[in-house]
């Protein structure tokens, strides 16, 4: 397997060219992906990423061939201009405020998108001028940064295995729908075979802004985008335990820290620069802690490390004053001579640093506002071989969702936030071992390799799914092959479905009219010698009668309460006790006033409610309560439920679109059926093996084939025509 990491940055930053000097970049996602690469023994991989301020377009050229050959890093020169708007303009005052769901401090500029648009189509150039992509090419992409990238990728390599991680939130539709470009962005993360998220909640957010914004629906995750199977599932990040477990070197550091501050407690705070992170309301709560509990004074010391981030942007550095500005009043309000109460240090951390800093602390604060995910809070309980210390953790960092047992406050309460500080300093060494057991075995289990392997071993599947249905695509081969055996049948059955097969699905019934060549196909079929053909569909026998009474072909209305042979009247299949179908009419009624741009469809033997136009979650919750309600009115009765595409239908039991194609089989040596429904299942499922069963659309089927679209499907028949 070769895989291709493409994230916004390389793992190293070029500091200087003359001599070249390379530095290691700071951040989780490069630490976690490099280590996933090193446990999971990946030999073959690469790293695309942007190359650094300090490159120009020619110092591209000479350093490319050192850091490819030697560092496995291929680096994309974005011009200095470009990047501060993509950067600085699109990714940090656009979609990050957004995606943390703070739309008041997003802005919206055509100008650092049209940035972000280039940016992602230089990540593209790039790639395909440096990289041969094969079909055993993994191309795993990372982050808000490249959101377009997937599509376009898609588009040079259709049967490319294209994964997508996000590390941060996504937010609910209500708040992503505010993005000007909100439909540009989906299609481009639809181009990859597996968008993955850190949590279920991210998950579901983006399932429900596609359904919102490109009416596209999912089964259990998957989905079906232009013709091709793709999935959306959740991957918890996680860490490398063992490293910050048995890290070595650091006890003698955490005994310093703590020697050095006369063995106070201490409360430990690490965080990028960021107005998500909610630093200010831990100073506040650490505040209000000194000023309830006198006796904690002189007793604990809060250390705020914030490591430096987007130096060149006003709004952190004025985050940066306000935060400066609070450190110096609480320590000129509590302090002393003998004792500093908050120790402020703005750097960066080594990670032998850090972890004596985690050892070293009774108590930890990740408290941000929002969070993807917060590694922080995994790497200190990971660093507790002692199985000492407290974590107090924001609920809406992604990673409370697994560390259930640290101390979890809502962060925007600076009375929670105090008082859990004072529960983590005075909790009992044997709560502590007990919380700490058990998030470390958890984290222990799902660490950083199973989240890389998890997420390449769903997307070859779901790659391999893609590909499995591709094979039953109908080719040329196949179509020469139908042509012969069509040819030569004694005897020939074509069964085939309307609404969604021979033209496309319309926001009403009466809208989906049938073009003059999809009527004279059907004159022409039916018209050759030995050939049956069977429209079957679900509607009304009077739209059928309308449109195809004339035609030399039989017509099956109400999925088979009606056949109408060709010259010959209607003839009546079913029965239906008139009081029952009137209250089925009755509750549907309810229904349609409780869920907007849905209607009722009543028919002879059957009554069908409509809800494609209506608010998809709406209508989730509203078709299951009227599902509910009407099981519980025809249980032991002769009526059945069934459930199509946008559409629930009460109608006779026994009756369906398989019982009827069977009745037309006898004697047949062709068999042919199409159709792009649910209620077409039933006469793909109950067919002869031997018979073509044909799905139009790309998506799970009993069909044996599927064709891509209802132009597909008309030009199949015309081509019958032609050879019969």
């Amino acid at each position: 397997m070769r895989l291709v990491v493409i994230a916004n940055r390389l793992p190293i930053t070029v500091k200087s060219l003359d001599p070249v000097k390379l530095e290691r970049s700071p951040g989780g996602l490069v630490s976690g992906i490099e280590t996933f690469i090193r446990k999971a023994r990946i030999s073959d991989w690469v790293w695309m990423g942007w190359g650094g301020s300090n490159l120009r377009k020619k110092d591209v050229q000479k350093i490319k061939e050192l850091l490819l050959n030697k560092h496995r890093c291929l680096p994309a020169y974005v011009p200095e201009k470009i990047m501060n708007k993509f950067y600085n303009g699109f990714c940090n005052k656009t979609l990050w405020p957004l995606f943390h769901s703070m739309p008041t401090l997003a802005t919206y500029e055509k100008s650092t998108w049209e940035s972000y648009i280039e940016v992602n189509r230089i990540f593209l150039k790039t790639l395909l001028e440096n990289l041969e992509v094969s079909k055993e090419t993994h191309i795993w992409i990372h982050d808000y940064h490249l959101m377009l990238l997937p599509s376009m990728l898609r588009e040079v390599y259709p049967e490319a295995k294209i994964g997508f991680f996000l590390h941060i939130p996504f937010p609910p539709p209500e708040i992503y729908a505010q993005l000007p470009w909100r439909r540009e962005i989906l299609e481009g993360l639809l181009g990859a075979d597996l968008i993955g998220f850190h949590t279920y909640e991210y998950t579901i957010n983006f399932l429900r802004s596609l359904s919102r914004v490109l009416g596209i629906e999912h089964s259990m995750g998957e989905l079906v985008y232009l013709d091709r199977l793709l999935k959306v599932d959740t991957f918890p990040m996680g860490i490398d335990f063992e490293l910050f477990n048995s890290i070595k070197g650091v006890s003698k550091k955490a005994k310093a820290i703590k020697q050095a501050l006369g063995n106070k407690k201490i409360v430990f705070s690490v965080d990028r620069l960021d107005y998500t992170k909610g630093i200010y309301n831990r100073l506040l709560a650490f505040e209000d802690l000194l000023r309830r509990r006198e006796d904690w004074k002189g007793k604990v010391v809060l250390i705020l490390n914030v490591v430096p981030s987007r130096e060149g942007v006003e709004q952190y550095q004025s985050m940066k004053r306000q935060i400066e500005e609070k450190v110096a009043q609480i320590n000129g309000t509590f302090g002393s001579v003998e004792w500093v109460p908050v120790l402020y240090h703005y750097k960066s951390l080594s990670v032998e640093d850090l972890v004596a800093h985690y050892k070293a602390s009774d108590a930890l604060l990740v408290t941000p506002i929002k969070d993807g995910m917060n590694l922080i809070a995994k790497e200190f309980v990971a660093s507790r071989s002692d199985l000492r210390g407290v974590l107090v953790l924001s609920e809406f960092a992604g990673s409370s969702r697994e560390l259930g047992e640290a101390l979890v406050v809502n962060p925007n309460s600076v009375e929670e936030l105090s008082k859990a500080i004072e529960l983590a300093l005075e909790m009992p060494p044997e709560e502590q071992e007990g919380r700490l057991r058990l998030m470390q075995e958890r984290l222990k289990r799902y660490d950083v390799l199973k989240w890389g392997s998890e997420f390449l071993e769903t997307l070859k599947g779901i790659a391999s799914k893609r590909d499995t249905l591709k094979t039953k695509e109908l080719s040329d081969r196949l179509l020469r092959k139908i042509k012969d055996m069509f040819k030569s049948a004694k005897s020939r059955l074509l069964l085939v479905d309307y609404d969604g097969t021979l033209v496309p699905l319309a926001k009403r019934p009466q809208l989906a009219v049938p073009t003059q060549e999809v009527k004279d196909t059907l004159y022409s079929l039916g018209m050759l010698e030995n050939t049956q053909v069977v429209l079957i569909s679900g509607r009304k026998k009077e739209q059928l009668h309308m449109w195809f009474g004339d035609l030399p072909i039989i017509l099956v209305a109400e999925h088979g309460c009606w056949v109408k042979e060709p010259k010959r009247d209607w003839d009546s299949r079913c029965n239906i006790q008139g009081e029952l179908k009137e209250k089925v009419r009755t509750i549907m009624d309810v229904y349609v006033d409780r869920l907007p741009q849905s209607f009722v469809e009543e028919k002879d033997f059957t009554v069908a409610f409509h809800y494609r136009n209506a608010d998809p979650e709406m209508a989730s919750l509203r078709v299951a309560e009227l599902v509910d309600e009407l099981k519980a009115l025809i249980a032991n009765t002769e009526l059945s439920i069934l459930t199509g595409n946008k559409v629930i239908e009460v109608r006779p039991a026994g009756v369906n679109k398989g019982t009827t194609a069977i009745s037309f089989c006898q004697d047949c040596d062709f068999v042919l059926a199409m159709g792009d429904d649910i209620t077409d299942e039933d006469m793909f499922k109950a067919l002869s093996p031997k018979a073509i069963t044909i799905k139009v659309g790309v998506a799970p089927s009993f069909a044996r084939y599927h064709l891509a679209s209802q132009v597909d499907a008309l030009n199949l028949l015309k081509y019958l025509v032609e050879n019969g």
